[in-house]
């Protein structure tokens, strides 16, 4: 791609990643809350809700800096994060929500930000500005996030849960069996599975700045990173939420997160949707298999299941650690194994969520591969078969639930056939698109001279 048409891209990208946080802004005034802009410029003074997530912003940051500058910014970032705490204990200010640090790596983003414009020029001030704008794009991309959540539980009064549950016989309804696991596990298994589940854009960070160490040297970026695959996947996701609104088993059929609150360390509190559940049947009692309809819930739940975007990052990050060192592909497996266990054991969903979350991912991937090697017809190829996969799951879990639960000896292994199939896809088709280098010729023996 020639330089102009590729800042005509960026500039073109900026533009519309701007609009469209302005009408998300718009949409939470609307519903009555602050929106994504104003929540990330009240963390400028305020405690804010994730401070590893900011620091984890800042470290996307410094992969455009070099060891020296990174050190400088560490710093500056900690010691402003004291500044505040000390202003905070001087003015008898409690932190009662959020983190007590984080303030300072925001701060550090965006004086880096004026810096680009201040005091660099050309290629090195277009490098500086693409390093802050990664960092925070992280950030804005969780605040999205939660702003999305609460819009669909603001603007879908009904939810398809009773559709999912379902299917779900197809699979042997593997919330419920997760369930009981977790449940038996204690507070250390929870508390374990908590903790990963939390986490996960720090472990996208983590494989991230791998992918990333040579933009200080190189003075460039790759083509293709995980960020990228994860911020497009955070932004198309909850669109499917608003086609497709499904609070998950936990709510739907439990009493929220009660049951945790014995063995948490963290004592959640139970949510409100109990007096909407269906009954007390998670995880101890499966759903009954009967003819499913559309059933009202609360203003408060997220109606955030359908797609599972946990194991559709998770599946990206998996993806993106397999050229890593073996430390980082255990990792990432790892965090895959543990992130779909924590999201059908903690009841947030249901196994069909998590086929559809791979497909999800994979042909995301899959697209953005395409689009940075030139679309060619293998690309195209895969993109439109993981995305007709994805709608027929869709389609078969809203029209199909009672037939599927019926006839789970065929069902179930054509759910699992079908997600597979995308996977094989992907592998076998982006294998082609590695360069392959020939084996050096040997030369031919030559005849002995008699």
């Amino acid at each position: 791609m020639a330089p102009r048409s590729r800042t005509i891209l960026w500039a073109a990208a900026s533009v519309i990643a701007l609009a469209f946080l302005v009408a998300l802004e718009i949409a939470a005034r609307r519903c009555g809350l602050p929106g994504p802009i104003s929540n990330q410029v009240g963390e400028l003074i305020h405690a804010p809700k994730s401070g590893s997530l900011l620091y984890a912003g800042l470290a996307l940051m410094t992969v455009v800096l070099t060891w020296r500058q990174r050190f400088i910014a560490v710093g500056a970032a900690l010691g402003t994060d004291a500044l505040f705490s000390l202003a905070r204990w001087v003015l008898d200010v409690k932190v009662t929500e959020g983190h007590p640090f984080g303030n300072g790596a925001l701060w550090v983003m965006l004086g880096y930000g004026v810096i680009a414009f201040t005091r660099r020029t050309g290629a090195e001030r277009v490098l500086l500005l693409k390093g802050v704008g990664l960092g925070l794009l992280l950030v804005a991309g969780r605040k999205t996030g939660d702003i999305w959540l609460i819009i669909t539980s603001k603007t879908r009064p009904m939810v398809l849960d009773q559709y999912l549950a379902t299917a779900d016989h197809a699979l042997g309804a593997p919330s419920w069996l997760a369930g009981r696991i977790v449940t038996a596990t204690g507070s250390i298994g929870f508390n374990f599975l908590d903790v990963v589940y939390g986490q996960l854009a720090v472990a996208a960070v983590i494989v991230a700045l791998y992918q990333l160490r040579n933009v200080a040297v190189e003075r460039r970026f790759p083509r293709h990173h995980l960020v990228r695959t994860f911020l497009v996947i955070g932004l198309l996701g909850p669109a499917i939420y608003m086609i497709f609104p499904v609070v998950g088993p936990v709510f739907a059929y439990g009493t929220g997160v009660e049951h945790w609150a014995s063995i948490s360390l963290w004592a959640p509190t139970a949510a409100p949707s109990e007096q909407w559940a269906v009954g007390d049947l998670w995880p101890v009692t499966t759903s009954p298999i009967a003819v499913p309809h559309p059933m009202p819930f609360d203003e408060i739940t997220p109606r955030n299941c359908m797609p599972s975007l946990h194991t559709a990052w998770a599946t990206a990050i998996f993806i993106h650690s397999r050229k890593a060192p073996r430390i980082l592909r255990f990792a990432g497996t790892f965090w895959l194994i543990a992130t779909l266990t924590a999201t059908l054991g903690f009841g947030y969903h249901y196994g069909v969520d998590l086929i559809a979350g791979v497909v999800f991912a994979v042909t995301i991937e899959a697209a953005l591969r395409s689009f940075d090697r030139g679309w060619d017809r293998s690309g195209m190829r895969l993109v439109a078969y993981g995305t007709a996969v994805f709608v027929a799951l869709l389609l078969s879990y809203r029209y199909l639930p009672l037939e599927m639960a019926e006839h789970a000896w065929a069902s179930g292994p054509l759910l699992l056939v079908a997600m597979t199939s995308v996977v094989y896809g992907y592998v076998r088709t982006t294998a082609r698109w590695e360069p392959h280098t020939a084996p050096a010729r040997q030369p031919e023996p030559q005849p002995e001279l008699i």
